[in-house]
């Protein structure tokens, strides 16, 4: 007969197995913080952001060349290194186009070339036409040259002007410096506004690095450290080089977190093991098994998300530290007696708080929300099943009569309630006004390249883009033309203060005059190099484009921007439509969809964990306790917001939901140890908000503000939620109770409850 195997082999099958799981998952984890972590996900601003990146490329990365002496950059021996450089950085995998000066210059030079042979091959038609004409009427040889003389003199009349404007400045070509100053610059020594995209100043010189659409984080970080390397080894003679632009930003910030998760991982896991240890909670030995129980969770939880090819963005680093301080309290209640079926309870309550997270629009919070409810349930799952282990024991406490406590005066207690609800009225209505800082520039606050970011935006200008897009059956047609026109000199006028021309099909096409005919508009891009064609139209001509230059450091001041253009704007000509687009438009909209959920956001963390206890819980009465305790703690945080001007981020703008998570489980156990009168109940409490609060802190070690902010606010929330938990159970007492579940000897005593 085949042997069943034993329960140890099962046992160890199940550990191997498991182990197996968690290890296949991790090896499968990667964290992506992209631009696309924090922006609207599912929102219409980025559809239309993916379309303009599909036809003219992504937002660019900025090689920004500075020199000490004027126009140094743009002369013979530099011009060609830049040209050399722009190749090179077209040929990288993942760009979709790159525009700088030295390309642009060589388009220029050749096609005045084409156009000066293009004259002199029309000017040689034209007169052996009109001699073949007089020939064919019977003129005679002399007759027929003097038609031909005349014909070209008519021919020179009108096309002369052209040539002759560009004699001084010598041949066409890049070797020849006359001609690429007097192409560049205009009388006043500044470059010409057609040319500012890549040559901000006499003194710098700009590269755009456009990458192709729907590059993740990954290929974004590939992609600016291989421009990196290959201006490192263009060699250029510049006395300044700064690679920016968001692309670099993100990138950075993606390395930031994942050289940083680790670190403040290892940094809350020492502080919390520290706070067990040290406290005498329970046996030495077993102190750590709480730490231990969570570290497992953590892990579990990154393996499933592993297995499930979900990559981890900004939120994984706020997750660990959230996770090691909420996970490790389940264990602890476990071991100090807790009854099961509350600390399930309030377990899922946590989880459904985080869990609302999830509504926000921007996906890094998402993720942050996600991770932890499902690291929450693991955790407390694991505990569980801990104090179920043949060597883990339950701490027994010998159960003593509650000393009966002074009574409160009602009126003290009248009193304290309606100071703490005013407070938290005055918090809470307060909420709306609060600030709020969602930009990108502020979210990236604290990495190393936000300098470099900022010096581009000094000489540049602007840190990001708006463009107007006008889509429609053919852009190049004189109405759609004429409109370009007129809505860039429109915007110029009344928002010239707000939005630099980068690039358009008016600055491109700026010698045209008015009213232009089609054939006059078809030969302007017949001239124009494909090259700069490309950045403002289409291949279709179905769509083009006005490319501003902005600053994104105050999405206010850009919202605002925003519907003023909306309401100005003129109507596109019949068969046309305009919309707004660009990252800076995202991320105005994203701000806004924040903004507008801010409420609903920090409510529904306090229902939903509220909702679970009134259905888990026996005693309707702790789900009361807890709501008021929540809505308590969470209005006095918002008004110490307010009080100190501290900004919520796209984080702690569901400050309410945070502190619910935590403070509803406070409160029930608080009650539980009130009602069955055990004071190590109410010390597992205690000892879980400090090292909580211990891992929460560890955040402020990051070099990312928002990082940063989330852990001294949430460490705040915390000690607001004990304090509120406290101050609810006090006022509200729960009714003393036989504990008939715990004794401290074979026989269990019971406990006469009191009123």
């Amino acid at each position: 007969m085949m042997r069943v195997p034993g329960r140890r082999v099962l046992v160890v099958a199940g550990i191997v197995a498991a182990l197996a799981f968690v290890l296949g998952g991790l090896s499968r984890s990667k964290i992506e913080t992209g631009v696309d972590s924090f922006l609207p996900a599912h929102d219409s601003s980025v559809d239309q952001l993916n379309d303009l990146a599909r036809s003219f490329g992504g937002d660019p990365v900025v090689v920004l060349l500075e020199s000490s002496k004027p126009r140094t950059l743009l002369d013979e021996q530099h011009i060609y290194t830049l040209l050399k450089l722009e190749g090179h950085l077209t040929s990288l995998p993942d760009v979709a186009a790159v525009y700088g000066p030295g390309t642009t210059l060589n388009q220029v030079a050749g096609q005045v070339q084409d156009l000066l042979t293009e004259l002199v091959g029309r000017r040689d038609s034209v007169r052996s036409q009109a001699e073949a004409q007089a020939k064919a009427a019977g003129a005679s040889d002399t007759a027929a040259q003097t038609a031909g003389t005349q014909a070209t003199a008519a021919f020179d009349q009108r096309y002369g002007s052209l040539i002759v404007q560009g004699l001084p400045a010598g041949l066409p070509t890049l070797g020849n410096d006359k001609f690429v100053q007097s192409v560049v610059f205009a009388q006043g020594q500044q470059p010409r506004a057609q040319w500012r995209f890549v040559v901000p100043s006499q003194n710098s010189v700009a590269v755009l690095i456009r990458p192709r659409q729907g590059a993740d984080a990954a290929t974004a970080q590939r992609l600016v450290t291989a421009i990196e390397n290959t201006v490192g080894a263009a060699h250029i003679d510049a006395s300044k080089v700064t690679i920016s632009g968001v692309p670099v930003l993100a990138a950075d910030v993606s390395h930031q977190v994942t050289r940083e998760a680790p670190l403040l991982g290892g940094v809350a896991v020492a502080a919390i093991g520290l706070c067990f240890f040290c406290v005498p909670w329970t046996r030495r030995k077993r102190r750590l098994l709480p730490l231990v129980s969570t570290l497992v969770a953590i892990a579990s939880t990154l393996a499933i998300l592993g297995w499930a090819g979900r990559p981890l963005s900004l939120g994984v680093v706020a997750f660990l530290s959230v996770l090691l301080g909420v996970g490790s309290y389940y264990p602890t209640y476990f071991l100090r007696a807790a009854r099961r079926r509350v600390v399930l309870t309030v377990a899922v309550a946590t989880a459904a708080s985080f869990a609302t997270l999830m509504v926000s629009p921007l996906p890094f919070v998402k993720d942050l929300g996600l991770t932890l409810s499902i690291g929450v349930l693991i955790s407390a799952g694991l505990g569980s099943l801990l104090t179920k282990l043949p060597f883990v024991d339950v701490d027994p406490e010998p159960l003593v009569q509650p000393v009966a406590k002074r009574a409160i005066s009602r009126r003290v207690l009248v009193s304290a309630m309606v100071g703490a609800i005013l407070l938290a009225g005055i918090g809470w209505a307060s909420l709306p006004s609060l600030n709020l800082q969602s930009n990108f520039e502020a979210l990236a606050g604290g990495a190393s390249s936000l300098d470099d970011a900022k010096h581009v935006e000094d000489v540049i200008g602007s840190s990001g883009e708006l463009s107007v897009v006008l889509t429609g059956g053919d852009v190049t047609t004189p109405a759609a033309i004429d409109w370009m026109h007129q809505a860039q000199d429109q915007l110029i006028a009344r928002h010239g203060d707000q939005l630099r021309p980068v690039v358009s099909p008016p600055t491109l096409l700026s010698f045209l005059g008015n009213a232009s005919t089609p054939e006059e508009i078809n030969a302007a891009l017949r001239l124009l190099p494909p090259y700069l064609a490309g950045a403002v139209f289409r291949d279709d001509h179905k769509v083009a484009t006005l490319v501003f230059g902005v600053k994104m450091d105050d999405l206010s001041a850009l919202k605002s921007l925003r519907d003023n253009i909306t309401a100005q704007l003129a109507p596109p000509p019949p068969g046309f439509r305009v919309e707004l687009s660009g990252l800076s438009m995202v991320a105005v909209r994203g701000e806004e969809m924040v903004s507008n959920e801010r409420i609903i956001s920090n409510v529904l963390g306090i229902f939903a964990a509220s909702l679970v206890l009134v259905i888990g819980l026996r005693r309707r009465s702790d789900a009361v306790r807890a709501f008021a305790s929540a809505a308590l703690a969470t209005g006095v945080g918002l008004l110490l917001l307010r009080i100190t001007g501290v900004a919520l981020s796209p984080i702690t703008v569901a400050l309410g939901s945070l502190t619910a998570a935590v403070g509803c489980e406070f409160t029930v156990l608080l009650s539980e140890a009130a009602r069955r009168g055990r004071r190590s109940l109410r010390v597992s409490v205690l000892l879980a908000a400090a090292t909580s609060a211990a891992g929460y802190l560890v955040l402020v070690l990051s070099g990312l503000s928002v990082i940063r902010q989330f852990g001294g606010l949430l460490a705040g929330a915390v000690l607001l939620a004990l304090a509120a938990a406290s101050f609810v159970v006090a006022v509200a007492p729960p009714r003393v109770e036989a504990d008939a579940e715990f004794g401290t000897g074979p026989e269990k005593k019971e406990l006469v409850g009191v009123s």
